[in-house]
């Protein structure tokens, strides 16, 4: 009997790009074996060819895709497109037409021939001229016809994972906004600073243990904005500590760029308000340059420290000792997911424009804390900005001085 095979077409630079998949002025749009790029703004198209992560990370495992956790979370997009259709603004942002493509693709590769058909027709129901669409349907129909895929079994979970915390993780990115915070109180703080006088954080405590609070209308639109505008001719790939070394990781889907303070004006203020909050000294090396990360659809950090857990890290090299805190400014708002996790604290906050959100990575007596584990959930639909400021403990010794209490 002759042995078929079926390559499921998808574009690349090494083969004539049609016409859905050119870009602005005509010009070929990257894109990786199997996934087509334009379901994310130019600056994700490198998203690997798995839809949500490939690899030794908590989505992948060994060098095979983890479709179940890709599945269900592009599900969950498809779903609240469909409820939305049309009162978008499809303009360098996902679409329904886009999430369809990607989930057809999952169910394709995960041996549902029969679903990834269902889907690729409701995908040229709204697009119907899209040609490689067109041809995955012809060749999904012969491979049923051949008796290939019709009745795939269930999707088992996959066993391997990196962290014990998975189940943790997954629970509180599922968990619907507006969930009750403990401890919950609002103010005004000056932080006995020149620069709040006239204008106080507007400051809510959202944990006691770890220390976490939010600090609401932290940045305006404009200055949002500039940064990102700064930011984005820089991005590359997010990379994170490895040993002695910094790397590529698949557990961390995004894109980050570094901003010196001498960068803009408007960076350089926002290190002054960062200082005035915390009342923590910035200047260098006490702190390090502004870190601005871009996520799109399906983009996450999984479970993770700030501070170092090894003094063979990197972040020793700047000779000021592990980051003491971290602030996070939430530069633009998420339809849904991309809320930070905090696993062993067990509880989550949702993204807030123009919010800041700042925690302690150390204890007083300079030890990490472990309660600030912490995890950026997959962004479900639309597209996340944040800028991170680490602040590292020397510089710090009279600002947070250690505690009488050595356990603290």
């Amino acid at each position: 009997t002759p042995r078929f095979t079926f390559t499921i077409f998808q574009p690349s630079l090494s083969t004539p790009v049609p016409q859905e998949h050119l870009g602005r002025h005509g010009k070929p749009v990257e894109d990786s074996p199997g996934i087509p790029s334009r379901l994310l703004p130019p600056s994700l198209s490198w998203l690997p060819s798995c839809p949500l992560g490939r690899g030794s990370g908590p989505l992948g495992s060994g060098s095979t895709c983890d479709y179940y956790h890709s599945i269900a979370w592009l599900e969950e997009a498809v779903s609240l497109f469909r409820l939305s259709y049309g009162s978008w603004n499809l303009e360098d942002r996902s679409s329904l037409e886009d999430a369809l493509d990607h989930l057809a693709f999952s169910y394709f590769m995960a041996g549902n021939i029969s679903h990834a058909l269902s889907l690729s027709r409701e995908f040229l129901h709204y697009d119907p001229s899209n040609q490689r669409v067109s041809r995955n349907v012809a060749k999904y129909k012969k491979l049923l016809e051949m008796g290939t895929g019709a009745s795939a079994s269930p999707l088992q979970r996959p066993n391997s994972t990196r962290l014990q915390s998975r189940d943790a993780y997954e629970e509180l990115c599922q968990r619907p906004r507006g969930q009750p915070l403990l401890y919950l109180s609002c103010s005004y703080e000056t932080n006995s600073s020149p620069h709040l006088l006239l204008q106080p954080a507007k400051k809510e405590m959202v944990r006691i243990q770890p220390y976490v609070a939010l600090y609401h209308d932290f940045i305006t639109d404009a200055e949002a904005e500039t940064i990102k505008g700064l930011a984005g001719p820089w991005l590359q790939r997010s990379v994170v500590a490895s040993g002695e070394k910094q790397q590529k990781a698949e557990y961390r889907i995004s894109k980050s760029a570094w901003l010196k303070d001498t960068a803009d004006p408007v960076v350089r203020a926002l290190d002054r308000r960062i200082a005035a909050v915390t009342g923590l000294d910035l200047r260098p090396p006490y702190a390090e340059y502004l870190q601005v990360v871009n996520y799109g659809l399906g983009g996450h950090y999984e479970p993770h420290f700030d501070h170092a857990t090894s003094t063979k890290s990197p972040l020793y090299r700047m000779k000021s000792g592990n980051r003491i805190a971290t602030i996070m400014i939430y530069l633009s708002a998420v339809e849904a997911g991309g809320s930070t996790a905090f696993i062993y604290a067990n509880f989550s906050v949702p993204v807030e424009k123009n919010a800041a959100l700042f925690w302690w990575n150390l204890r007083r007596n300079g030890n990490g804390d472990g309660d600030t584990l912490h995890a950026g959930c997959p962004v479900l639909a639309g597209d996340k900005w944040v800028a991170n400021k680490w602040i590292h403990e020397h510089g710090q010794e009279f600002r947070r001085p250690c505690s009488a209490d050595p356990r603290d």
